[in-house]
């Protein structure tokens, strides 16, 4: 069973960019294609999100302009890895946080 490591990052308004990323436990055995699929069509036209909806870490800088730059964050893939989970909750909560967030 391998876990999955979700990629993502913050871009300011002066396209200068942090990369971030988490590892995920995957006690279901959750495909990347699947997986990939369903977090794009609950992204902001198919690219942002908010990390505090997703419980994600937020890589804005310690610069970040509340007038200047973006709020949200750019998803960028996920795969799999045979490291170990460095998350708090397992991917099938994640996907719940996902799946509420776009309900609302």
């Amino acid at each position: 069973m391998a876990n999955i490591q979700f990629n993502y990052l913050y871009r300011d308004a002066g396209n200068y960019k942090n990369f971030g990323s988490v590892i995920f436990a995957n006690p279901s055995n959750i495909g990347v294609t699947e997986l990939s699929g369903l977090i794009q069509s609950n992204l902001i036209d198919q690219t942002w999100f908010y990390n505090h909806y997703w419980h994600l870490p937020d890589l804005r800088p310690k610069t970040f302009n509340n007038h200047t730059d973006p709020t949200w964050h750019e998803f960028e893939r996920v795969g799999y890895t045979d490291e170990a989970a460095n998350f708090k909750i397992e991917l099938s909560e994640f996907i719940k946080l996902i799946m509420r967030e776009s309900r609302e």
